[in-house]
């Protein structure tokens, strides 16, 4: 049964059409290289005007899901950043309201994650992940797409955990992350880098509470973000 696109509310529109047009991608099972349908087939698909087509386009290209020949249209670059979303989150509509409920259980979970992970890390574990917070470092000062680094990032931090329940939440800190940073975009630069590198430093010296505090700091930064944004909308 094909899927059926629901029309948007005007609230955040750009970002639910970023998360329809890869539901689409995923639904049609669109390959890399494929042209998508014209702004106007896609705008009267999902119900919103052509501007907001194109922004959400725009967005997606930037983190190197599509890409746009001139003269030719808008195709699919990459699958690579379509993450799967085994818990259905993508379908909320109200995209404020999931980051702080995903800030909510993220606030529960991570900073303990991080201060367990320093007992746990070993060397190489702890080796991964001063290169991936490198790694979200220069993407980020590089101007370039930097979420997958950034979801590697939590992700080797939570496995060091060595508690198979936190693995199996990996996939809702996951949506956290990329839910963030689609709606503060690079707004968080500066913050960001430097509360990895002192989750990453703290973890390097097994300072448990060191990482606990570096964390709720880094989640703080979006939590205030968030709030801040969410009066403005």
């Amino acid at each position: 049964m094909a899927y059926k696109y629901e029309k948007v509310n005007q609230i955040l529109l750009v970002p639910q059409i970023e998360d329809q047009l890869i539901m689409y991608i995923q639904q049609e099972q669109i390959e890399p290289g494929t042209k998508l349908p014209s702004e106007y087939k896609l705008a009267e698909k999902f119900g919103v005007g052509r501007s907001t087509i194109r922004e959400a386009a725009k967005s997606l290209v930037s983190k190197g899901i599509l890409e746009v020949k001139r003269g030719a249209g808008t195709f699919l670059k990459s699958t690579e950043m379509v993450v799967n979303d085994p818990l259905g989150l993508s379908q909320f509509e109200d995209k404020y309201r999931l980051a702080m409920e995903l800030f909510d259980v993220r606030i529960l979970l991570e900073p303990e994650v991080a201060a367990v992970a320093c007992k746990n890390a070993t060397e190489e574990d702890k080796e991964r992940i001063k290169n991936l917070c490198d790694e979200v470092e220069r993407l980020y000062m590089g101007g370039k797409n930097h979420i997958k680094k950034d979801m590697e990032f939590h992700e080797a931090i939570a496995k060091c955990s060595g508690n198979q329940v936190v693995e199996v939440l990996i996939p809702v800190i996951l949506t956290a992350v990329t839910t963030f940073a689609n709606l503060t975009n690079r707004e968080l630069q500066k913050e960001t880098i430097e509360t990895h590198r002192e989750i990453t430093d703290a973890i390097m010296r097994g300072d448990s509470m060191g990482a606990k505090c570096a964390m709720i700091m880094h989640l703080t930064y979006n939590r205030q973000k968030l709030l801040e944004m969410s009066k403005n909308k």
